[in-house]
């Protein structure tokens, strides 16, 4: 499903127009992701848990040479699935 389909189906439960939908859709995400720039997290319960993972800082190599490098630490964005939500997946 695409964020546009998403839309679609946000409008047609809600009874919404297109318009509105699309900015609520819009509202959320971008709820979201402020708060996981802030390094909360956000949790929808019943749903799932967003939140910041840290990686940590390491070695590798490059593929292309062989040459050890070392990689630096960094954060990225990672969800949770909820109990209810791995009750209807399954």
């Amino acid at each position: 499903m695409s964020k546009s389909d998403l839309i679609v189906q946000v409008a047609k439960k809600t009874g919404l127009t297109a318009r509105a939908a699309k900015e609520a859709v819009n509202a959320v995400f971008d709820v979201v992701a402020d708060a996981l720039k802030r390094g909360e997290k956000v949790v929808v319960t019943g749903f799932g848990t967003f939140l910041v993972r840290s990686r940590a800082a390491r070695k590798g190599r490059n593929p292309q040479t062989g040459e050890e490098m070392r990689i630096p630490a960094t954060k990225t964005p990672g969800f949770t699935a909820g109990k209810a939500l791995k009750k209807l997946v399954k």
